[in-house]
């Protein structure tokens, strides 16, 4: 576990994610998709920008069935002005309050957001599993600014996702004839691993994944009780 700072400056906020950058591992060391036993947990932040609060949401699941076992919740004060590239500094505190209000430690934390598919390879799930040394991966609902071919029209089709000539993550159908989701490692995950986790998380028949529609569920709810 290494502990969070928030940083005083845009230029610390980067010099922070360059740093924490070095210590991003891409390999297959966390759990297989749907393993018995396994614990998920989907993660996901709400704001009110009029108050500056942030509400976020830690949400266990029971890998194998996709059943919520467990929900925790955190809300404060926005920590760090919206800049481009620097998003998880405004989430953070309170994700990484919520991730440890759980009773128990998950095997994978899925962020909505992004892992490497960042402009400097550091997204949010790859801030958290480096942070706490879970494996973690990113699933987002758009391609933030990278490019990509839309990939088949049945469930599981993908292409990459591109930054300039780099594979940063990939485009994925989750529904048949549904738009995808944008798909990236983030710390003791590869790619192959992300996408086989987020087509296990989809089996209910919805776009995105069981995680990210619990903790968006919960951190909303957070909110407007705040």
């Amino acid at each position: 576990m290494i502990d969070h700072t928030t940083p005083a400056t845009e230029e610390e906020a980067t010099a922070t994610q360059l740093r924490l950058r070095a210590l991003t591992v891409l390999d297959s060391s966390g759990p297989r998709p749907g393993a018995p036993g396994t614990l998920v947990a989907g993660v996901d932040v709400a704001y009110d920008d009029e108050r500056g609060v942030v509400a976020a949401a830690a949400v266990l699941l029971d890998a194998a069935t996709l059943a919520v076992t467990e929900t925790a919740t955190a809300v404060g004060p926005v920590p760090f002005p919206y800049l481009p590239g620097l998003l998880a500094f405004r989430e953070l505190p309170a994700a990484l309050d919520a991730l440890g209000r759980l009773s128990r430690t998950p095997d994978l934390v899925v962020c909505d957001g992004y892992g490497i598919a960042h402009p400097r390879r550091f997204g949010l799930a790859s801030h958290l599993g480096v942070l706490t040394g879970l494996p973690a991966i990113g699933v987002a609902k758009t391609p933030f600014l990278f490019t990509y071919e839309p990939p088949g029209p049945r469930r599981g089709d993908r292409s990459p996702l591109l930054d300039g000539p780099d594979e940063v993550g990939g485009a994925l159908r989750t529904r048949d004839g549904v738009k995808p989701v944008f798909v990236s490692a983030g710390h003791r995950t590869t790619l192959d691993d992300a996408y086989a986790h987020t087509l296990h998380l989809t089996t209910r028949g919805f776009r995105l994944p069981e995680t990210t529609r619990a903790a968006d569920h919960a951190c909303r709810a957070a909110l407007r009780a705040a």
